[in-house]
């Protein structure tokens, strides 16, 4: 269904960005006020984390049964509940009284979250033209970039001053407005099917292979052996349900997709993109505070302009994305990870920080170049009938992709970081450089057409 007159497109793309803003900040909102939470309901560092780690997880393994849930039910029905769920948990958090009600209440907060991002891709592909989405994807990048970079800058202040709780109280109002908004002026979008059934086993196979496989890579440079063995039950379990859906005659998740070459190149492009994005931004902050001697504000300082550039270099990417197509920027965004990648590959005690944020500017905008055109150019490729099982293949395979290939870069870095902190960070950027590398291979592959 191509664009009409009939939808309030402005509307429903300010509750859509809005939304993903919010849900996108409240990622990295709590990093700055974990000694506060920790001090509040008397919990170790390793319990807080759960806050994040458990937010991140159930986006994680909620994306995939979004392709189910957009096919079967309406974009009202979807968007009351996730933005309801969203405001629901929000207010929970900041009510909470104990540390399990803030967990469980961050729990209903990701509930939400993990269903309104993809709808949201797909209902502004399905109301906006081919030739018009670039520039709105880049719109929606400019949010969900910007989001978690004065995430725990905006975190320190507020923190600073007043209760934890207020991260919660600031984001309130402005979920309630959402709520309101989409109550009295979100329209439905495209059809639903009445008929769809939900798989059951294939829900299982895919809650607990996403779960342990995301869950895995996150512990396993904390604790080897369990974090493979659930790397490797994650993978086997992710293999029994894509089997699964080979043989069902309605998929939870339709892999035929991958049969459309474009769409598969655009994917892989965007989990390289992923990948050589988390490796910097987790590895520096670190460095400069353990091995340079420098404040956590510091790291924070350095890599804000990153951020801040991202967004801007998202929305000018989506605009060119409707004047020149996806394989141009693949290309120069390849191009442009890879020469950011040189300095850190020698970064040492004497590297100047203004030197690493310039650097990581350039990195941050080679990813705007690729994650959201990318993403434009791999759903534009496919029919209409199979937009959403590409937007949750798109989003699930970027998480399992992301989280697997971190996690070999950050295991490259343990091995030949041992003696020292600098050289396992360098192959860690040796590494990073080499995904630029077999980005830059896949972007050559790429059909040329704009849209």
């Amino acid at each position: 269904m191509q664009a009409t007159k009939h939808y309030r497109v402005g509307l429903i793309l300010t509750i859509f960005t809005v939304g993903a803003f919010i849900t996108v900040l409240n990622q990295t909102l709590l990093f700055t006020a974990f000694p506060k939470i920790m001090a509040t309901f008397a919990v170790s560092a390793s319990t807080v984390q759960w806050l994040t780690t458990a937010y991140m997880l159930v986006n994680g393994v909620l994306i995939p049964v979004t392709a189910f849930l957009i096919g079967r039910y309406t974009t009202r029905q979807l968007t009351l509940f996730a933005i309801g769920a969203f405001t629901i948990g929000t207010l929970g958090s900041g009510l909470a009284t104990s540390f399990s009600m803030l967990l469980i209440a961050r729990l209903i907060q990701a509930i939400g979250a993990g269903i309104l991002v993809p709808l949201m891709q797909v209902v502004m592909f399905t109301i906006v033209d081919k030739n018009k989405r670039g520039s709105i994807m880049g719109l929606i990048g400019l949010a969900t970039a910007f989001a978690p970079a004065i995430g725990p800058t905006l975190s320190g202040v507020i923190v600073n001053s007043l209760s934890w709780r207020f991260l919660f109280w600031l984001v309130l109002p402005i979920a309630g407005i959402l709520l309101i908004m989409t109550i009295f002026g979100m329209q439905n979008v495209g059809s639903v099917n009445r008929a769809l059934k939900l798989d059951y086993p294939s829900v299982l196979l895919s809650t607990l292979g996403f779960g342990l496989l995301l869950y895995g890579t996150g512990i396993v440079n904390q604790s080897s052996a369990i974090g493979l063995l659930l790397i490797v039950v994650g993978l086997g379990l992710i293999a029994l349900f894509i089997h699964r859906q080979t043989k069902l005659t309605q998929p939870m998740l339709e892999f035929r997709v991958f049969k459309n070459r474009q769409f598969t190149l655009s994917l892989l492009l965007v989990v390289l993109s992923f990948i050589a994005l988390m490796g910097p931004q987790t590895t520096i902050p670190t460095l400069i505070q353990s091995a340079m001697h420098q404040s956590a504000l510091t790291s924070a300082l350095v890599l804000l302009p990153g951020a801040i550039a991202n967004g801007v270099a998202a929305l000018i990417a989506g605009r060119l994305f409707d004047r020149f197509g996806g394989k141009v920027l693949a290309i120069v965004g390849s191009v442009v990870i890879m020469v950011s990648m040189v300095p850190y590959i020698f970064i040492n005690t004497q590297t100047s920080l203004i030197v690493l944020s310039g650097f990581f500017i350039l990195t941050m905008i080679g990813n705007s170049l690729i994650m959201m055109p990318l993403m434009t150019a791999g759903l534009n490729a496919l029919p209409e009938h199979w937009l959403t099982h590409g937007t949750a293949m798109m989003n699930t395979f970027r998480q399992m992709g992301g989280s697997i290939g971190i996690g070999v870069l950050v295991s490259i870095q343990t091995v030949f970081g041992v003696n020292s902190q600098f050289l396992g960070a360098r192959a860690l950027f040796g590494g990073v450089m080499l995904v630029g590398i077999i980005s830059l291979v896949m972007a050559l592959m790429l059909d040329r057409q704009r849209h």
